[in-house]
């Protein structure tokens, strides 16, 4: 054999492989011998090896590649994220809501009833609680719990670790929110894609990937990114009609865009399930740095997800909690919500009209800050194209899961209706 894997045990055979990574013997993409080639050479039963290569996938290091046997898997890198550029293009790819959309900070702060706290003292604040039962009690099972986490993709690390293990199968809508997918990634775990269309997830596919063993289900109910796709009411009741076959999967519902949404919420809980989650952040609508989510959850879930704030922060800055509070209780601030949504629905709506000029459909309903712009030629390609017209948007490709998408996806905060009748002329033209 060309590498030296040692070992009398799984543990022993376990520890030599992740060695040899370690040490750069082993590199990216390398096979490992075959499981009956390795128990010869090692002098162990063929089901010993088979159960370490097993655990190598779980954990991550390796990857099967059926009839190609089991190669090393790839380190995860540093994935795309939305965020500014330093580009003097027309920046229609960041994902960002305008800043100065947002409440002002110094004002909130001379109106926050901010004070010290003592270890031990409540984690949330009694305000902050009885915001987030009223907000979801319209939405949730009666037995659900509440918790405060930093942050929707935080929200979703911590409840991934509370029930699943390396190598499980998490559920994404694809095209997928690039944060949800590096997040389950660089815990182990594997996205796998069901296409959306206008109306969510496609309810055939979702059963199938069920079927197959995936433990867990994502799903955005509005403005999901890339898309801007909401689910309808149909649909949300046709999956949970099957996600009832499947009770123990764990249900996760990131509704992000609720301070600013304008289409109805629908339940994708089933009534029988187990294992559910809905967390919606106030990120959108004041702010990136005013990271807080609150989460509703069975009282399983709401347990392991206090257990694992226990150990590791404790709590959301109490500080932070009470500016989120003074926020999202100020008439003022409640008028600008009001009004940022809208601007995102007026700005969307314009790019919409502009491109149905050119013959280009966007179906709907759609909301949030992004649209999803369909092409026929290569994504990549036509991206660049844009880019020498003086337009940065992001390759479809970005988003990829398991297919590949035909699109474009464009941030729409910064257009005007001269911009966008301007921007759907170009892509036009350059997707004949």
């Amino acid at each position: 054999m060309k590498v030296k894997i040692n070992g009398q045990t799984g543990q022993e055979l376990f520890e030599s492989v992740r060695s040899l990574i370690a040490s750069g013997d082993l590199k990216e993409g390398d096979s490992l011998p075959p499981v009956r080639e390795l128990a010869a050479h090692v002098g162990v039963n063929r089901n010993t090896v088979a159960g370490v290569y097993q655990r190598l996938v779980k954990s991550g290091l390796a990857e099967t590649k059926g009839r190609l046997g089991t190669r090393i898997k790839a380190r995860q890198s540093q994935q795309q994220q939305d965020g500014i550029t330093e580009t003097k293009l027309i920046d229609l790819a960041d994902g960002n809501l305008l800043k100065e959309w947002f409440p002002n900070l110094e004002q909130l702060a001379g109106k926050a009833q901010l004070k010290q706290f003592v270890y031990g003292e409540a984690p949330i604040l009694s305000d902050i609680e009885t915001f987030g039962l009223e907000w979801f009690i319209d939405v949730c099972p009666d037995n659900m719990g509440l918790s405060i986490t930093s942050g929707a993709v935080d929200s979703l690390e911590r409840l991934m670790s509370a029930h699943l293990l390396p190598g499980d199968q998490v559920v994404v809508e694809d095209p997928c929110y690039l944060g949800s997918s590096t997040a389950i990634k660089l815990a182990g775990m594997r996205p796998v894609g069901v296409k959306i269309d206008a109306h969510g997830m496609i309810v055939d596919e979702l059963e199938s990937k069920l079927k197959k063993g995936a433990r867990a289900v994502l799903f955005t109910p509005r403005a999901h990114n890339p898309t801007g796709c909401c689910y309808s009411e149909e649909r949300a009741t046709a999956i949970r009609q099957v996600l009832q076959r499947f009770p123990n999967v764990l249900v996760l519902i990131d509704d992000h865009y609720a301070l600013l949404a304008q289409q109805p919420y629908y339940s994708l809980v089933p009534d029988n399930g187990v294992f559910w989650a809905v967390f919606r952040s106030v990120s959108k609508g004041l702010g990136p740095d005013l990271r807080l989510a609150f989460v509703a959850a069975d009282p399983v879930t709401t347990e392991r997800l206090h257990s694992r704030l226990t150990v590791g922060m404790n709590w959301v800055s109490r500080i932070l909690q009470s500016l989120v509070i003074c926020a999202l209780t100020s008439k003022s601030v409640g008028q600008r919500l009001q009004s940022m949504s809208e601007d995102c629905r007026q700005r969307n709506q314009w790019l919409i009209e502009a491109l149905e000029v050119h013959g280009i459909s966007i179906a709907g309903p759609v909301e949030g800050v992004n649209l999803w712009v369909p092409v026929n030629g290569d994504p990549q390609a036509r991206a660049y194209e844009l880019s020498k017209r003086g337009w940065l948007v992001r390759p479809g490709g970005q988003f990829d899961i398991d297919g590949k998408a035909m699109g474009l996806r464009i941030t729409t905060t910064k257009l005007d209706q001269e911009l966008a009748s301007q921007l759907a002329q170009d892509i036009a033209q350059v997707d004949r």
